[in-house]
């Protein structure tokens, strides 16, 4: 039996620091359908052929306008986008194209698999832009709690590598990420995401950081635990020690819960703080 760190357990076990969770996913929920009433898309679009890579797309009508590509959370093993088309609201009215990926989740598929499936989501974005009024040149990556991992994992990628030479991603906005994975190990989560140490040092992505570094945002919410706080806080100190610009921000008066559905609300601080990055 794996013994779980106590301390690790109550800063990474959110569902049990908020036993209320399921209203916040309903919130997802109702905000999401409202945002796929009221703003045109076309939904369930593949980008590969494996398991639930597939994404969602609120294009723009007019021009090559910058596109925020968004990664969700659930600690690699639960949710999906169609609870994450809220944020659609935040961005189309500023002309941005919003993309919404799924993959495949743990315990089913790896972290590097999970990793391999977003990246695929980017290059098909880039290939596909222009055919929903998307700039591949500006081309933003954004994601919440286990999203904001995968945001910076895919900052680090070498698209070159992998026969993408003109793809240079052009921001980042980690919400609530996670980018030294060796805590997740004593926790409850890895019963799914099944981490041994080499494995979690080579998807923390703190550890290799790219050498051309766009700007980046971290924002978390100010009423979330230490142990997010400090990952967050130590990922915007490594990307400036390497001579990127970056902006941390805690945002007063949320948890780790309810940040992200500022990213929809047209206004907020985290909303402006992106379009803000996202035009600048």
């Amino acid at each position: 039996m794996i013994n779980h760190d106590p301390y690790f357990e109550s800063n990474y076990n959110l569902r049990e620091r908020h036993p209320d969770f399921e209203t916040y996913f309903e919130q997802y929920r109702e905000e999401s359908e409202k945002a796929r009433h009221d703003i045109p898309c076309e939904l369930d679009l593949s980008y590969g052929n494996g398991p639930n890579m597939s994404l969602d797309i609120f294009p723009q009508a007019n021009g090559l306008n910058p596109v925020c590509l968004f990664i969700h959370g659930g600690y690699w093993r639960a949710m999906d986008k169609g609870l994450f088309s809220y944020p659609a609201i935040g961005l189309s009215n500023a002309s941005i194209v919003f993309v919404s990926i799924n993959y495949a989740l743990a315990p089913e598929i790896s972290l590097d698999g999970i990793g391999e499936q977003c990246r695929e989501a980017v290059l098909w974005v880039h290939r596909n832009a222009e055919n929903f009024g998307g700039d591949p040149n500006r081309i933003h990556i954004s994601g919440h709690s286990a999203g904001g991992h995968l945001t910076a994992m895919m900052l680090s990628t070498n698209w070159s590598q992998r026969g993408a030479k003109d793809l240079h991603l052009a921001g980042g906005i980690a919400i609530s990420g996670i980018f030294d994975l060796v805590p997740l190990i004593k926790t409850s989560i890895n019963d799914d995401i099944k981490l041994d140490r080499e494995s979690a040092l080579r998807n923390s992505p703190i550890n290799f950081l790219p050498e051309d570094c766009p700007p980046l945002i971290t924002a978390v919410g100010a009423g979330e635990t230490d142990e997010f706080l400090r990952q967050s806080r130590e990922y915007a100190k490594a990307w400036q020690n390497k001579g990127g610009q970056v902006q941390f921000k805690p945002i007063s008066g949320f948890h780790h819960f309810d940040i992200i559905l500022e990213m929809g609300r047209i206004g907020s601080e985290l909303n402006d703080a992106m379009i803000t990055q996202i035009y600048d």
